[in-house]
């Protein structure tokens, strides 16, 4: 037995850490993110260190009523996975919000981390 057994992603796991990225603070980011981090939003692209990004989740509770329907998981590798799903949500001060989200994990000795983050704005319909 040299072998070590291949790490399978469990989405429940996966779905609950990236839940903690919308509600969780700063010590929450700083121990789930890995230490670098690329991320993509429509007004920022760049990598961020880990202590960096924990700064940008100083508010807890900045989004409540999250609703996220997976489109799709993917394992490239045993210790890489891509999850892409649509998140809704509402921010702090009552504003809907709706976006396509991706999110990167690789699995460290420590866990599952974030090393890619992405959100695209959906349009917010005012169907009623």
């Amino acid at each position: 037995m040299s072998g070590s057994k291949p790490i399978t992603a469990s989405k429940k796991e996966l779905l609950d850490l990236e839940k903690g990225f919308w509600t969780g603070d700063s010590a929450y980011f700083a121990a789930n993110a890995d230490a670098e981090c690329l991320v993509a939003f429509p007004e920022m692209a760049q990598a961020m260190a880990n202590a960096d990004l924990a700064k940008t989740a100083s508010k807890p509770h900045r989004w409540r009523d999250l609703d996220i329907d997976v489109k799709g998981m993917v394992e490239p590798g045993s210790d890489i996975v891509m999850l892409t799903y649509e998140a809704h949500a509402t921010r702090e001060n009552g504003e809907a919000y709706n976006a396509l989200v991706s999110t990167g994990y690789v699995h460290r000795v420590n866990g599952w981390k974030m090393m890619f983050h992405a959100q695209t704005p959906l349009e917010t319909s005012s169907k009623g």
